[in-house]
């Protein structure tokens, strides 16, 4: 069990944007983020992918970790300016929202879709593009087109709704299967 599942089962929240229990942990949003303890040493790590063990303690709240998740939503506001799920967080950890100059791709590349039709739908018709600052996530439009256009599951996982938006574009560009 990761330290997140464990939080979870005990009624404690933390953050998180790119888990779900149907996928493997990715850490990719790092909103995660918590202290844990173990033989002396304390180290900043992602709850989404740290296992529970054997005299373990666990913060989840403290100033550092508060201000990371400040920091990190301040990050993804940038991105999507306004999702109801970044906002939330943004007033919880008293972020602010027009620290970093707009970037709206809307897309905060925590990766839910592209997961969910790998490992639940074994589909691949969402995937990442390229690398680094240039990385996008995109439908590939010959799996798309044919395998996409009933399913729409990952719709909902979807942070800021961009997917949906990112779909209906795709759609209008892409023939309709015959």
């Amino acid at each position: 069990m990761t330290v997140l599942g464990a939080a979870q089962s005990a009624g404690i929240f933390i953050p998180t944007l790119c888990n779900h229990e149907k996928l493997k942990p990715f850490g990719g949003c790092r909103l995660c983020m918590v202290e844990a303890e173990a033989g002396g040493r304390t180290s900043l790590v992602s709850a989404c992918k740290y296992p529970v063990q054997q005299d373990l303690v666990v913060r989840t709240r403290s100033g550092q970790i508060d201000n990371i998740r400040k920091v990190l939503t301040e990050q993804l506001l940038a991105f999507a300016p306004d999702s109801e799920v970044l906002l939330e967080l943004a007033r919880e950890y008293q972020a602010d929202k027009d620290r970093f100059a707009k970037e709206p791709s809307f897309c905060i590349l925590c990766g839910l879709c592209v997961r969910y039709c790998a490992e639940v739908k074994q589909r691949h018709g969402v995937g990442f593009i390229d690398r680094g600052a240039s990385r996008e996530i995109g439908f590939i439009p010959e799996i798309a087109a044919t395998e996409c256009w009933d399913c729409k599951e990952c719709f909902p996982l979807c942070p800021t709704s961009a997917l949906q938006a990112a779909f209906v574009l795709v759609k209008s560009l892409t023939p309709s299967p015959s």
